[in-house]
Formats: structure tokens, C-alpha cells, sequence
């Protein structure tokens, strides 16, 4: 973990990100879009930030959004059949937002295909409240299987902020944090912003996304982006570029 943390050099030029790995775009799958002309507006608003890959993340959720793998691909296909048709030329692909619970474990423990994104990364949540009792016992066996758990928006959990080691502790069992850029300005709680910018100071960010859901998202997206902890985290040795 160690090499992680090393400082880039004086001299190295901050890059601002191109990819994007967490956002709900594909039309009537969640909580997300509804519609293709609604994706259409936000990827085009993406595209003027300088984004050219987006990687959308539906929820897949046992006891709410129940999609599936197949039906997350087969929606992706149509959105990039409407981009097409449309002329917008920018790379979409599509992982999971999963929510951890006994559906997820089962289908990580019977090798199901998941969705995941670059090198074998895979997007997951907890609930917000308390720490979810299989926490451990997930991140075992999702290393084991060789994924690499990233937990999305670790700074709006409750459980977190109210005791910080536990997150170090995640951080030593291999899990990586995908911060939300809009945590940083607030938009969520003064809590979740003072957590988004001790993560920031302590150099524990890994990846970075918009969790874009509607164009209110974006729209916060283009305007956090003036922030101080904006650039103290994008000079960070962020894996979103990588991707």
C-alpha cells in the first residue's frame, strides 16, 4: 500500500479525467436516466467537460433493481445503437454499481459473471446506515476470486464517519475508494464533504466519479470542478485514465 501514497513529482502536469466508472445512464434500468433523450444531454454535457469514455454502472439490487448482467449489456447495445444514429462519437461501456447482500455473496461464491471494469475491478455498496455484518467476510472472498472491491462513495457512509479508522482498516484489507466529485462541494452532507476531503488529504482516493443520475448531476459536476479539493484530487494517482 505503501507505494500508493508516494507524491508525484513537482514537475508532473495534473491531468484532468477522461473516464469516468460511476454514473446510472442507461435508460429505465434504476433510480437513473429515463429515457434516451435525457442520456443523450448528459453524455453530450460529459463530452464538452472533455470526457471520452464513460463507464455506466446500473444498481443491481436483489430486493429493487434486479438487473442482470444480460439485461445491463443489452441495454448498453441500444444506447450505443442511439448514439450512433445521433453522430456522438464517445466510448460507453457498462459495469455494476452491486449492492452487497446475500444475492451478491451467492454469485460471487458460484463464479456467476459479474460486471466489472478495467483490471477486474468491481464497483459495490452497503447500506448507509450501519456497517453490513458480511463487510469482511465479502472482501475476503471477492479478493480470493480475484476481483478487486471497490467500494463506491466511502465518505457518505454513515458507519464511516463516525469512526475513521474503519476506514483504514478497509484500506489494509485491499479495498479501494471511488470518491464522488460532488461530494466535495457539499451536495450531500457536511459531513460526507469533511470525510471526501480527509480522504483527499490523506491520499486514500484511488478512483474518482461524477454518480451521475440526472443532469442536475452534471451540472454540479461542471461546477465542483473550480474547487480547491478538485484539484487537490485529480493531482492524486488516480486509476481513472488508466482505464
Amino acid at each position: 500500500m505503501l507505494d500508493w501514497f508516494k507524491k508525484r513529482s513537482s514537475t508532473e502536469d495534473v491531468i484532468l479525467p477522461v473516464i469516468d466508472i460511476h454514473s446510472h445512464l442507461l435508460p429505465g434500468l434504476d433510480d437513473g436516466v429515463q429515457s434516451f433523450e435525457e442520456a443523450e444531454a448528459i453524455i453530450l454535457r460529459f463530452q464538452k467537460l472533455g470526457y471520452k469514455k464513460l463507464i455506466t454502472t446500473p444498481h443491481v439490487m436483489s430486493d429493487f433493481f434486479r438487473n442482470t448482467t444480460d439485461g445491463i449489456l443489452a441495454k448498453l447495445a441500444e444506447l450505443n445503437q442511439w448514439l450512433t444514429s445521433k453522430n456522438i462519437p464517445i466510448d460507453i461501456q457498462a459495469a455494476a454499481e452491486y449492492y452487497l447482500d446475500e444475492d451478491l455473496l451467492e454469485k460471487i461464491e458460484a463464479n456467476s459473471p459479474l460486471l466489472t471494469f478495467g483490471n477486474n475491478y468491481l464497483l459495490f455498496e452497503t447500506n448507509f446506515m450501519t456497517e453490513p455484518l458480511n463487510l469482511k467476510e465479502f472482501i475476503f472472498l471477492t479478493t480470493t476470486k480475484g476481483y478487486k472491491p471497490v467500494l463506491a462513495h466511502p465518505e457518505r457512509y454513515l458507519y464511516l464517519q463516525s469512526n475513521f479508522s474503519k476506514v483504514e482498516d478497509l484500506l489494509n484489507r485491499g479495498v479501494l475508494f471511488q470518491l464522488n466529485i460532488s461530494s466535495i462541494s457539499g451536495y450531500y452532507s457536511k459531513a460526507a464533504q469533511s470525510v471526501a476531503q480527509k480522504l483527499i488529504d490523506n491520499r486514500w482516493v484511488h478512483l474518482i466519479g461524477s454518480d451521475c443520475h440526472k443532469l442536475q448531476h452534471i451540472q454540479l459536476l461542471e461546477e465542483t470542478r473550480q474547487a480547491k479539493y478538485f484539484q487537490k484530487a485529480i493531482s492524486l494517482p488516480l486509476l481513472n485514465n488508466t482505464l
